[in-house]
């Protein structure tokens, strides 16, 4: 005796769809996802805040005691590399502080 399917309820949503297919059941697709929002959300934060104060990349450089380019891969979504003591460094040339908060493990399996 063959079990009939269940069906999934059809959805035209893209951002439904694009999880579905490519993280849906995959913990690492999901881990690598969560961890490319984070260093995406720190390199905007990063970018506004330095728009804000009306800063070039080259002048929040100085004031942080670091070059431009240092400052150019910190706002860069795909860089892995952020330290808690830089990103202090740069939210006091801004007047700014930094603080870090712990969440539910549960939360980050969310998509979009």
């Amino acid at each position: 005796m063959t079990v009939p399917k269940t069906k999934r309820a059809s959805t035209t949503d893209a951002v439904a769809i694009l999880h579905r297919r490519y993280y849906e059941g995959r913990p690492e697709r999901l881990a690598a996802l969560e961890e490319a929002r984070a260093n995406d959300n720190v390199a905007r934060k990063i970018t506004a805040l330095r728009l804000r104060a009306g800063l070039t990349q080259r002048q929040l450089a100085k004031l942080v005691g670091t070059t431009a380019s240092a400052i150019c891969r910190l706002e860069s979504a795909d860089y892995e590399g952020h330290s808690l003591a830089m990103l202090q460094r740069i939210a006091e040339a801004l007047d700014q502080r930094v603080e870090i908060r712990f969440v539910p493990a549960t939360k980050r399996l969310q998509h979009a």
